[in-house]
Formats: C-alpha cells, sequence, structure tokens
C-alpha cells in the first residue's frame, strides 16, 4: 500500500528535508527515492531532488519505496530481569541472546547471531517489559531520535509512604543532573502501585524520582512505548513488529 501524506507547513521545504524531519526516511535515502522516480507530489512523479513541497501537497511514496524502507528489522520483546539491553560487560548477559526459536512468538525468521539489532531505549538490568530491538533507523528515530513525542508507560511498584505531595512533587517540579524534567503522568493504581508515562528516557530516572520523594523501586515493568503494547507477550519471548506496527511508529 502506498504512502501518503499531505504537508501542512507554512514554508515550502525541500522534499529530502521534509521527509527527514517527518521520521519517514533520512535525507539520504529521500534523494535516492527520488532517483529511481519512486517519489511523487499530486500524482506527478518527482525528478529534482531540490524539489520544494508547498502547503497542501500530497506527497505519494510507491509501493517499492515503502517495502524498500521497511526492510529493517524490529523486535517487539519481554524482557526479564537480569539481562541488559544493550552492550554487555563481561558477566552480563545481553537481551539480544533470547532471540531464539524456542522463545518466537508468530512468524518471523531468527536473526543471525551476529546481526546489528541495537536497542531502541533502554531497559535496566533490574527491570522487565517491553524492549524494541530494531535495524531500522526510521523506527529508531521515531522512538528516541531528539523530536520524538513517543510516551511510554510504566508500572511500578514501591516501598514506601505514597501520598498526593509526593505525586504531585512526581508529576512536575524535579530535577535530575541538574535539568529539569518533563512533566510526568503519575497516578496512583493500587497502595503500593504507580503507574508512570513519561516522554523522555533519562538514565534510571522513574528509580531516580521516586529515591527523591523517599520511595524505593521494588518492581518496574514497561508495558508500552508509543502505540507499541506489551500486551500477553510472555516473559523472555519475542516477535517481529507488523508492518501496521512499524507505521505507527513512525506515523
Amino acid at each position: 500500500m502506498a504512502f501518503t501524506r499531505t504537508y501542512d507547513g507554512d514554508e515550502p521545504v525541500r522534499l529530502n528535508k521534509w521527509l527527514g524531519q517527518s521520521g519517514v526516511c533520512s535525507r539520504r535515502e529521500a534523494d535516492g527515492l527520488i532517483a529511481e522516480g519512486l517519489v511523487s507530489i499530486d500524482g506527478a512523479v518527482v525528478t529534482d531532488a531540490g524539489r520544494k513541497i508547498e502547503a497542501g501537497q500530497t506527497l505519494t511514496l510507491a509501493d517499492r519505496a515503502t517495502e524498500a524502507l521497511a526492510a529493517g528489522v524490529t523486535i517487539i520483546m519481554h524482557k526479564p530481569l537480569g539481562y541488559v539491553s544493550g552492550q554487555p560487560e563481561p558477566d552480563k548477559i545481553p537481551a539480544v541472546r533470547l532471540l531464539t526459536e524456542e522463545n518466537r512468538v508468530g512468524d518471523g525468521a531468527v536473526p543471525n547471531r551476529d546481526a546489528s539489532l541495537p536497542p531502541i531505549g533502554r531497559l535496566d538490568e533490574d527491570s522487565r517489559g517491553l524492549l524494541l530491538l530494531s535495524s531500522d533507523g526510521v523506527v529508531a528515530k521515531a522512538v528516541i531520535g531528539p523530536q520524538s513525542d513517543l510516551d511510554k508507560e510504566y508500572l511500578v511498584r514501591v516501598l514506601g509512604d505514597v501520598t498526593e505531595k509526593k505525586l504531585k512533587i512526581l508529576r512536575h517540579g524535579l530535577m535530575l543532573d541538574g535539568r529539569q524534567l518533563r512533566p510526568a503522568y503519575v497516578s496512583r493504581m493500587e497502595s503500593f502501585r504507580l503507574k508512570f508515562i513519561l516522554r523522555e528516557g533519562r538514565n534510571r530516572q522513574i528509580r531516580r524520582m521516586c529515591e527523591m520523594v523517599d520511595l524505593e523501586v521494588v518492581d518496574l515493568i514497561r508495558v508500552r512505548i508509543g502505540p507499541i503494547k506489551l500486551d500477553n507477550l510472555p516473559e523472555g519471548k519475542w516477535r517481529m513488529a507488523t508492518p501496521e506496527e512499524r507505521a505507527a511508529l513512525v506515523g
């Protein structure tokens, strides 16, 4: 299915710049697609790499272009405790070790052991839940790029006295490493169980936030990244992201 998007900016902008800023593809990839005649504006194929798109005009990528952009692999995993998401120290176990035939849910080939599948947003060794691994640069930019606005949802069990005052501080008013945190959605689900929704991913952010209001995190599970949910994927299992899920991420 061809990809279409209507430009709603105030000023004309170069196609490759707009596609790059939108997270659809990199500027270099955009130039390649134009050179192959796979990009059109209002039904007319674009042949000039310097072409600008104007407000109200609709860009279409041919089926072959969308297939090429989606060629990267994105994996959805339920990471257990005890595994690290990124490159491990000698005594740590990387989450990619779980990418076996036995752990797979659904269709899709098991990636080669030497395949490059970096984590798209880290999840600490002592945390569990939804982890994305991907060789798709567009997906990575959409999830952790500087312009990303995708939120991440966590269920957190804590020890300590959970008061409304502490919840208000967690929602807005904390600083980490000398920088103000973005407002967070924090609600109490049960006596010692909280829901956090963040739009940033600072190092061990939730644990450090809780420490600052005298709460100790004893369990942390990530259940959602933007439109991607952990749902009922069993712990330690993985599956391939669908084309629809990729489209929702880079949307």
